[in-house]
């Protein structure tokens, strides 16, 4: 079952992850952006989702052979039809794009099976074709085209790292076309709330802006005259 509701889901869509940021940077929390991933499909809207999450390790070639895709036990395949509906699959690649998280076949079955989006700190083959889909991916860059020669699957929804950020199953993720953020699950509901506020003030302020107002007293807000005509607006 989500753990976040459809109107939630459907609130975060319409948040940027660059408001997301200055909301929980005000709570304390100043790590969670995921590093040097990018979209790979942009203009292919918000990604809303609970972390599901995989764990690679570095390859040891007596215990990686290319048979081990034959085991229906493999930790990647697993993850790709385990992962639940609605749900971003969240990869710890550990920052190494030389060899893929996975690749179209992969990902397209996720996207089949529901789920919200994918993301890796390494990289994915098969990049033109997962720029196609109507599918939200990021990752570092593309990749060469095994993952068997670095990285060897491991575990699965269990406490990773990703692109310097810690990823609990769970988390609530968000991309854009910005970047993507990681938000504690237990609060979610206040980070969307106070995110709602700032997108008001914002957009008020990029309309003022427009007009030709000056951003001192404006942005921030300090200015009593402004303060009073916003505070009008707003209610």
């Amino acid at each position: 079952m989500s753990s976040i509701s459809s109107t939630t889901r459907e609130k975060l869509k319409k948040i940027s992850t660059a408001t997301i940021a200055t909301c929980l940077f005000k709570k304390g929390l100043r790590n969670q952006a995921i590093q040097n991933v990018f979209p790979v499909n942009s203009g292919k809207g918000t990604m809303v989702g609970e972390a599901f999450t995989l764990r690679y390790i570095p390859a040891r070639e007596d215990l990686n052979p290319i048979s081990v895709f034959q085991d229906p036990k493999h930790p990647q395949r697993v993850a790709v039809e385990t992962c639940p509906e609605g749900a971003v699959l969240v990869i710890d690649s550990r920052k190494d794009a030389r060899a893929a998280s996975a690749g179209s076949i992969l990902i397209t079955r996720l996207m089949v099976r529901g789920a919200a989006g994918i993301v890796t700190d390494g990289g994915f083959r098969d990049s033109e074709e997962i720029g196609q889909l109507p599918f939200p991916a990021y990752h570092q860059r593309p990749s060469a085209p095994t993952n068997l020669t670095l990285h060897q699957a491991l575990d699965i929804n269990v406490p990773i790292a990703c692109g310097d950020v810690a990823v609990y199953p769970g988390d609530i993720i968000v991309g854009d076309a910005d970047g993507v953020m990681v938000i504690p699950k237990e609060i979610v509901e206040d980070v969307v709330l106070e995110c709602e506020s700032m997108t008001m003030y914002e957009d008020w302020v990029l309309e003022k802006v427009r007009k030709g107002e000056s951003i001192i007293g404006l942005y921030p807000l300090t200015n009593p005259v402004l303060k009073e005509e916003y505070s009008k607006m707003s209610k």
